[in-house]
Parts: C-alpha cells; sequence; structure tokens
C-alpha cells in the first residue's frame, strides 16, 4: 500500500504494553499503513511529565486525528480525574461503539451479535458533583447533576442510526428510564423517536426498553436485541453486561468516535497484577484495530485480522488462559501471525 496513515500509538500502562506489542505485530503481517507516533500517557504520563495526559500525547492526537491505545490506569487521591475522561472530552468523542460478539462457540450465551452505541460525554458523567456540609459534617449531602441536551443526543442517536444502516442492523433499541428520569432521559427518548419518524423509519425496526428491564432481558434473552444505544451512564453499564455473554472485556474492543478524532482502545483495565507475566489476553485490542481498520475504509484488512483471530482460537484451538488455554501472549500472537500470513 502507497498510502500511510498517521495514528497516535499509546501502551499504556499494566498489560498495556504487552497487548500492544501483539497487536502491532499483527497488524504488521496484514502491512497495515499505519506509521506510528509513540506516546505515553496514565502512570508512566506522569512519572515523565506530571500529567496521565501530557502535551505532547494531545498534541500527537490532534495531529493524526487516529489513536490506539492500551489500557490507562488512573491513580487514586492526588487530583487525577479519569484518563479516559479527559481524552473524549478533549476531542469530544461523542459516540463510544461496542459491539459483542461470540468468538468462542458453546458457552453459556451463543451465537451473540450486538453491538451497545453509548453516549460519552452527557449525563451524570460530566462530574457536577457537591456537598452540602450539615452539623458539622462536610460531607452530610452529597449531589449530583446530569446534563443531556437535545444537540448531544441527536449527534449520538443519528451516529448510531447511521452505523445500523450501514451496518444492515434490522433492530436498533433505545434505552431509557424515562419513566422515572423524565427531563433527564425524556429528552434523549423523545430526540430519538423523533429523528426516527423523520429520518430513518422503515429503514430498520426501533424499539424502545427501560434500562432495568433492558438487563433483565439481556440476561434472560439477549438475541431479542441487534443494537442498543443509549445514555452515558446506562451504555457504561450495559456494555461491561454485554461483554460478559461473549467471554469478558478481553474479548470487547471499543472504540470512541467524535467529529474530528477517533480513538480505539481495549476496554478491560491495566490488570498490574499479571503484568510482565506474558500471559495478558491480546484480543480486545486486536478487535479494536480491526474497528479502526474499518472505520480507516481497509474492511478487507479488518476482515482477515478477525478471521485470523477465530481461526487461532477455533481450529488451531491456541487460547490464553482466561480462555481455558494454556498459550502465554507471545504463542498467541506467533500462531495468529502465522494464520495472517498463511503459514496454516
Amino acid at each position: 500500500m502507497s498510502t500511510t496513515i498517521p495514528a497516535t500509538l499509546i501502551p499504556g500502562d499494566g498489560i498495556g504494553p504487552e497487548i500492544v506489542d501483539a497487536t502491532i505485530a499483527a497488524l504488521d503481517a496484514l502491512h497495515a499503513p499505519f506509521v506510528w507516533d509513540r506516546q505515553i500517557a496514565g502512570l508512566g504520563g506522569i512519572e515523565a511529565a506530571g500529567d496521565p495526559l501530557p502535551a505532547a500525547t494531545l498534541d500527537s492526537i490532534r495531529r493524526t486525528r487516529l489513536a490506539l491505545k492500551g489500557p490507562l490506569e488512573t491513580p487514586s487521591g492526588g487530583g487525577y480525574r479519569s484518563s479516559n475522561v479527559r481524552l473524549r472530552e478533549e476531542f469530544q468523542l461523542y459516540a463510544n461503539l461496542r459491539p459483542a460478539k461470540t468468538i468462542i462457540p458453546g458457552g453459556r450465551f451463543d451465537k451473540i451479535d450486538l453491538v451497545v452505541v453509548r453516549e460519552n460525554l452527557e449525563g451524570l458523567y460530566i462530574g457536577h458533583e457537591a456537598y452540602i456540609p450539615i452539623d458539622g459534617d462536610p460531607r452530610a449531602v452529597a449531589m449530583a447533576t446530569g446534563i443531556n441536551t437535545r444537540a448531544g443526543a441527536r449527534r449520538l442517536l443519528e451516529f448510531a442510526f447511521e452505523q445500523a444502516v450501514a451496518t444492515g442492523r434490522k433492530k436498533v433499541t433505545i434505552v431509557h428510564k424515562a419513566n422515572i428520569m423524565k427531563a433527564l432521559t425524556g429528552l434523549f427518548l423523545e430526540t430519538g423517536l423523533e429523528l426516527y419518524e423523520r429520518k430513518y423509519k422503515g429503514q430498520f425496526e426501533l424499539d424502545t426498553v427501560i434500562i432495568d428491564a433492558c438487563a433483565m432481558k439481556l440476561v434472560i434473552n439477549p438475541w431479542q436485541f441487534d443494537m442498543l444505544v443509549t445514555t452515558n451512564l446506562f451504555g457504561d453499564i450495559l456494555s461491561d453486561l454485554v461483554a460478559g455473554l461473549v467471554g469478558g472485556l478481553g474479548m470487547t474492543p471499543g472504540a470512541n468516535i467524535g467529529a474530528d478524532a477517533a480513538i480505539f482502545e481495549a476496554v478491560h483495565g491495566s490488570a498490574p497484577d499479571i503484568a510482565g507475566k506474558g500471559i495478558a489476553n491480546p484480543i480486545a485490542l486486536m478487535l479494536a484495530a480491526a474497528m479502526m481498520l474499518d472505520h480507516c475504509k481497509l474492511p478487507d484488512l479488518a476482515l482477515r485480522l478477525r478471521q485470523a483471530i477465530d481461526d487461532t482460537l477455533n481450529i488451531d484451538k491456541v487460547r490464553t488462559g482466561d480462555l481455558g488455554g494454556t498459550a502465554s501472549t507471545a504463542a498467541f500472537t506467533k500462531a495468529l501471525v502465522s494464520r495472517i500470513s498463511g503459514g496454516n
């Protein structure tokens, strides 16, 4: 490929560098055209620059408008905000896309193929919180303010609906709590219904469900859902629940999409307890890289990567310990690269 694509690479903390190296090995085997600008963040950023998101890292993403990152650890105390939240705010990454698809068959839930689309910038996660002192107790009352805007809801819902059309999803379900949070989530629901009637009716089926009922239905009959679209807090919870249907966070990638930038990630934590042991499962980040390839209009490479992962797991039976196998990160990566290169 003659055209190169500049991209920021953030190895991250804990097992991050291990799974990033594995993913880069897979992308190199595919001859993916990314030219990487390696940057630091998380604990490494604090140690090097006194900031979990150093200015050089932010400048790199502003320049490339594209990033692949490993998990970042936010230290407790010290006034540090979540690096992931800061990245979303800095680059206005309003849409969080979390697909969950069964790769290893035969589990408790089989043939799962769901997508959760989560609003990324509004709701209760804006962090507007305060304490009210009473009778000498400085934290007698805790308050949090959630804010949803019609513009923010419409932007996210339009992204989800366009994704549904482009990827052939047959049903989209708006998840809400408008029976209780009538303004905060009622606005989101109302905006979605209006947008569907005005622009998307007939292109897919639209359904609505209350958040608690949705959680129950997901563990009883997840196959009734196709794409879930919801607000920030509900999306955070449901995307992890859906990940549990396909083997956990080690099997589910994430994409944070904005108008001018996109960041792809493994959504699991940094797992410091197994860092350096060579046993981490790199599949979530590899699948995030496949999403990145799709985003960059390289669907053939994305398909080859996903197929190689499937074949390595199910034909070669090379699996890391969390998937019931004995392979190290390096052994899994070697088998995967062999598959991509046509060695099997």
